[in-house]
């Protein structure tokens, strides 16, 4: 697979079969549309584009909306890379791109840069300055540069009944397992581990502090999950908590702590993936300590159950 950060980079040594869009998810109904672009290029003897686009239009255009996205862009290419997707072009997005005509959109881009032959896209897809431009033109354009458009139908999209915007509703509300139908994998995040203030060691849980370096990733509701990681090659599992530990803080910083079971290994500094698989309560705040070890053993009970459950 071949990672390309500006379309300047991509020289075409062959005609393609090019799918465009965000894609943030990579989730059910993108990996259908991702499978239909490697086929079709190994059918015929072309090879597969993704072109996405760095930072999200939105996070551009409307700015005050502060968009929270399911994946991080090293999370987004790995995904599509899993698809067997071999080119990922990221161009970044800017106000600047943003005012290009729909005409030179196609000829600049998907003909010259790209050489695509087949284009596979959704039916409600627009391009061009302020989006004028929909799948109708992009046919009318097919046929004066000579390449296939391959619509994928609202049909085909709501026989799915995802979307990004869905999921991200649902981590919103903390509703992992939904989520992760949804993926057609366990949602996570990526983070490197931090010196915490330690209070988890003193009753008896101590806990890696997991630290989000991308502001624009999205983190699930606040609340106690199930996660797991892998550590050293062996899958361990967890319960975290989101929240700003009200219980023993002033509740002003959130955090992202992981007790991981029967695990007594030094995880300071290193790189972490994380992984949701079920949420079991809500971060409450308690009125001492006793009262939030209590509770915390429930947790770990049901944490260990579901993961003896997986063995």
């Amino acid at each position: 697979m071949n990672t390309y950060t500006n379309i300047d980079q991509y020289k075409a040594s062959k005609g393609a079969v090019v799918t465009i869009g965000t894609f943030d998810g990579v989730h059910q109904g993108h990996q259908k549309i991702l499978k239909r672009v490697v086929k079709r290029a190994q059918n015929d003897h072309l090879t597969s584009v993704l072109l996405t686009f760095f930072p999200h239009p939105r996070m551009v255009l409307q700015p005050e909306h502060d968009l929270k996205l399911i994946n991080t862009i090293d999370e987004r290419i790995e995904l599509a890379a899993n698809q067997g997707i071999e080119n990922i072009v990221i161009h970044p997005f800017s106000k600047e791109f943003s005012t290009t005509t729909a005409e030179d959109y196609v000829k600049d881009i998907l003909v010259d840069r790209l050489r695509a032959k087949v284009v596979v896209i959704g039916y409600d897809h627009r391009f061009g300055v302020n989006r004028s431009a929909s799948i109708k033109e992009l046919k009318q354009f097919a046929a004066d540069f000579d390449f296939e458009v391959i619509e994928i139908s609202k049909k085909e999209v709501e026989e799915v009944a995802v979307s990004s915007t869905k999921i991200r509703t649902t981590l919103e509300k903390g509703a992992i397992e939904k989520t992760n139908k949804y993926l057609n994998r366990d949602f996570s995040i990526h983070g490197t581990v931090i010196s915490g203030k330690k209070i988890g060691r003193t009753i008896g849980y101590p806990t890696a502090n997991l630290e989000v370096s991308e502001s624009y990733k999205l983190i699930p509701a606040l609340g106690v999950y199930i996660t797991s990681s892998l550590i050293d090659g062996e899958r361990v599992y967890g319960m975290t908590n989101i929240g700003t530990n009200p219980t023993v803080s002033d509740g002003s910083v959130q955090t992202i702590e992981t007790y991981y079971l029967d695990f007594k290994g030094d995880l300071y500094d290193r790189q972490m993936e994380l992984f949701f698989h079920k949420r079991l309560r809500s971060e409450a705040k308690f009125d001492n300590l006793s009262s939030l070890v209590v509770t915390m053993k429930r947790d770990e009970q049901n944490t260990r159950a579901y993961a003896q459950q997986l063995e």
